[in-house]
Order: C-alpha cells, then sequence, then structure tokens
C-alpha cells in the first residue's frame, strides 16, 4: 500500500477503504509515515471530508492505537459524559457525582486543560492531596465501591489521536467535523463505558459558534456512537457567556460544592441537572430522559450528589473538607 496513492485519492474525493485507513493512523503511530505526507493526507480530508463509514474507521483506527479500557468487572451500565468545554465548565465534578449517587456508575478519565481553561484534572488537583492518577485494578475496585471515579487519561489511550492533534493543530486542519469527532470519540470509546451523553457548546465562547454546526457536530458523534454499540446523547448547550460565576480551579471546584449544596448559580444548575438527568436515562434507573432530570434533581435537592462527592474526594486520598 502506498501513502501517495491514499493522499491521491482522497485529494481527488475518493473514499478511503478500511485498509487504507488503518495503514495511515498505524504508519503515522509507528514513525513510518512522515509528518508531510500526514500533513498532506489531512489538509485533503479538510477540504473533501469523509464520510460516515470513512469517520468511523478512522475513530476506531485512533482507538485501537493504545491501550483501551475493559469495565465488565463493574456491575450495571455505565456512562461516560464529554463537554466540548468553556469557560467556567465545571459540570463534570456535579453531574458526576449525582448520577452515581442515583445508582450509575461512573467510571471517568478526564482531559487538562487546551489553552486558557483548567480541564478537569485540573480542577480535582486543586483538592489538596487527591489524586488524579490510579492503577487499573485500583480505579475498578473504586468504581466498584464508591460508585465514581475520575482520573486523568492515561499516556497509553489514543497515542493516534494525539499524535494527530498536535499536527492538526500547526497545519491549519482543526476545524474539520470528522476529524474534530473522531477525536473526541475515539477516546471516549477507549475509556470503556456502555453510553455516552455529549455536551455539545455553542455561541461565541465554544469552538462551534452556531447552533447549526454544533448540531452537525453532535450528529456525527451520535453517529459514531450507534456504530460502535454505545447509546450515545448529545445535547447542545449555550457557551455565550462563562458558566456560573467562578473561573478558575480551586474556584471553580468551590462553586460545584455551592451547587451540589443547592446553593449555586442557576444556569450551572439547570445545565447539571440536565446533563445528570440524561447519565441516568443512559444508565437504564429510569424510563424516559424527563424522570431523569427529575430523579437528578432530587439528589441534588437532598444531598446526595454532595456526599457522593465527598466519597469520591475521600477515595482518591483527597481532603474533603
Amino acid at each position: 500500500m502506498d501513502m501517495q496513492d491514499i493522499i491521491i485519492r482522497k485529494r481527488d474525493g475518493g473514499a478511503l477503504s478500511p485498509a487504507e485507513i488503518r495503514f495511515f493512523v498505524d504508519g503515522y503511530v509507528r514513525e513510518e509515515i512522515p509528518d508531510y505526507q500526514a500533513s498532506a493526507l489531512l489538509m485533503a480530508i479538510y477540504f473533501q471530508g469523509l464520510d460516515r463509514g470513512e469517520t468511523m474507521e478512522l475513530t476506531e483506527a485512533m482507538r485501537r492505537s493504545g491501550d483501551t479500557v475493559d469495565l465488565s468487572s463493574v456491575p450495571g451500565i455505565k456512562v461516560d459524559k464529554h463537554s466540548t468545554g468553556g469557560v467556567g465548565d465545571k459540570t463534570t465534578l456535579i453531574v458526576g457525582p449525582i448520577a452515581a449517587a442515583c445508582g450509575v456508575p461512573v467510571a471517568k478519565m478526564s482531559g487538562r486543560g487546551l489553552g486558557f481553561t483548567g480541564g478537569t484534572v485540573d480542577k480535582l488537583e486543586s483538592i489538596p492531596g487527591l489524586r488524579t492518577t490510579l492503577e487499573p485494578e485500583a480505579f475498578m475496585k473504586q468504581v466498584r465501591e464508591t460508585g465514581i471515579a475520575l482520573i486523568g487519561q492515561s499516556g497509553h489511550i489514543t497515542p493516534a489521536d494525539k499524535k494527530l492533534y498536535a499536527l492538526r493543530d500547526v497545519t491549519g486542519t482543526v476545524e474539520n467535523m470528522s476529524l474534530i469527532a473522531s477525536s473526541i470519540m475515539s477516546k471516549k470509546l477507549a475509556a470503556g463505558s456502555d453510553a455516552i451523553v455529549l455536551d455539545v457548546k455553542c455561541g461565541r465562547g465554544a469552538f462551534m459558534k452556531s447552533q447549526e454546526d454544533a448540531r452537525r457536530l453532535a450528529q456525527i458523534m451520535v453517529d459514531i456512537g450507534a456504530d460502535a454499540g454505545r447509546r450515545t446523547i448529545a445535547i447542545i448547550t449555550d457557551m455565550s457567556q462563562p458558566l456560573g460565576d467562578a473561573v478558575g480551579n480551586a474556584l471553580e471546584v468551590q462553586e460545584a460544592i455551592h451547587v451540589l449544596r443547592g446553593e449555586g448559580p442557576e444556569d450551572i444548575t439547570e445545565l447539571s441537572v440536565e446533563i445528570a438527568g440524561a447519565m441516568i436515562y443512559l444508565g437504564g434507573r429510569v424510563r424516559t430522559y424527563e424522570e431523569g432530570a427529575y430523579v437528578a434533581r432530587q439528589a441534588l435537592v437532598s444531598g446526595a450528589g454532595l456526599e457522593k462527592f465527598r466519597a469520591l474526594i475521600t477515595a482518591q486520598g483527597g481532603d474533603p473538607l
């Protein structure tokens, strides 16, 4: 198989076969394909696009490029959550404990921030003593016993995505919808959960500026989830201004606690109830999406979500006070 032929085929608008996509991803990870050829193919994809089958094959090739997590030892339907991010977005710290308090196992690997916003791992590490790195068996054990674990992504998860994202970043090929979707979903699929809730942001502070673009990205990711056999829901939410009142890692942890106490700003509270409700629904704890939101709100009002967050912090060595 010849990389030049693959580049020319995509440049001229042809569809790549599964074997060609695997050849490209595997060869690039093994450093058998140079950056200049990978850059050329990414630019061809940027202009010509990928169809649904090609997008799924690219996602799968990246997923298989490194370690994958097997959560079969954890009973129940495991539900993951991903946000496309924004300033003040601390929802994982809120929705994970609420969903876990309602009986949904949450085994989540989160990332660090991009640019000037902190990621979930950065926020968690502002809690004194809290560990965001756990050995695989300790990770599974905590989910089985506590119902939730939030850790940083392993360096061995989707190495192809890390290499390709870095190349896209310096070659002007970040914005292609299929490349964005496959990057996100390869990590979600590798993390091993049975179902996925996607919070797709749109607005001035989001990568997707318009609702139309946000819907397109959401649909591609939902299609990938469906093709991979994972129940997947996408929620499109506003990021025209920061979420909540607090910005900054430690301050956002404090605000997450305020929300779990029922004392948080309305915007982040309502969004958290909606996302947690979707997780509870996908986790099979209720029959409808609306019931999920109701159960999530009850867990918030009762303090069950806050207690679960404390249990998470304690289990990972942090100071729950």
